[in-house]
């Protein structure tokens, strides 16, 4: 088992991408705390995966520290370590001009997507340096290389994330935790969905159409193949990968 006894903790469980690492993590031996903000979804997911000594489910805001350090703290006293977090938690936003947004909705995907970021390695670094070891993963998304017409708060918070991952590799290089962004492309799930019927209510499937004929390998990604990814980071295979963006995107970014 790749992650045995390894404990690690996922935020946005409940999400597709959240779901599908949660079982993968589970079925490579990792002892998991599941965080979401929805207890009606935490309660299904428990009802799915079951109650065991290795899984606990805790509710948070991405937004909050109290509930964000809480989490971490429970997690560690839980399990006697900290070994990986994977940030997974988001939101995508509106699809609009960068003129049309108000502050609220500009702010509101900023505090999700960065300070809810930010707020995890805040107190988890400190952890994990304590250990000498861990792996920190953000989950961010191609929009954080390049620019995404229509979403700018979106584009402007995953940029975001990548420099934060990147300068806590530089101030925490030598501590033995490893800080990396893993940042998929489209994916079929539910976030591309909602941006389809966002572009084009009339017609999803031809903005569906259209951004397929822009990736290279003329498809969509899956939760599964994100999921392998996010295990290999947060396994000992990759103990030399620090501070990189690894991008999963079918080759949309790549020219």
């Amino acid at each position: 088992m790749r992650l045995a006894d390894k404990s690690i903790l996922i935020t946005g469980a409940t999400g597709s991408i959240g779901k599908e690492t949660t079982k993968l993590f589970k079925e490579n031996g990792a002892k998991l705390a599941l965080l979401g903000r929805d207890k009606k979804k935490l309660d299904e997911l428990q009802a799915e995966l079951g109650i065991d000594e290795n899984t606990i489910y805790l509710e948070y805001e991405a937004r909050d520290e109290s509930s964000v350090a809480s989490a971490i703290n429970k997690t560690n006293e839980e399990f006697g370590s900290l070994d990986a977090v994977v940030a997974n938690a988001g939101t995508e936003g509106v699809i609009q001009s960068l003129t049309d947004y108000t502050v609220e909705d500009f702010s509101y995907t900023l505090e999700v997507n960065v300070t809810g970021v930010w707020l995890l390695m805040k107190h988890a670094t400190p952890i994990m340096t304590g250990q000498k070891k861990g792996s920190f993963i953000a989950i961010s998304s191609g929009a954080g290389v390049v620019g995404s017409s229509g979403q700018c708060p979106y584009a402007a918070s995953k940029h975001a994330v990548c420099g934060m991952i990147k300068t806590a590799c530089i101030e925490f290089g030598s501590s033995g935790v490893r800080f990396n962004v893993l940042a998929p492309g489209p994916i079929a799930n539910r976030m591309m969905e909602s941006l389809h019927k966002q572009i084009n209510p009339a017609n999803p499937t031809e903005v569906e159409d259209f951004v397929k004929s822009k990736i290279p390998m003329s498809r969509y990604g899956t939760d599964s193949e994100i999921a392998q990814f996010a295990l290999f980071l947060a396994s000992d295979e990759s103990t030399f990968c620090n501070g990189g963006v690894f991008l999963a995107d079918g080759g949309l970014t790549a020219g």
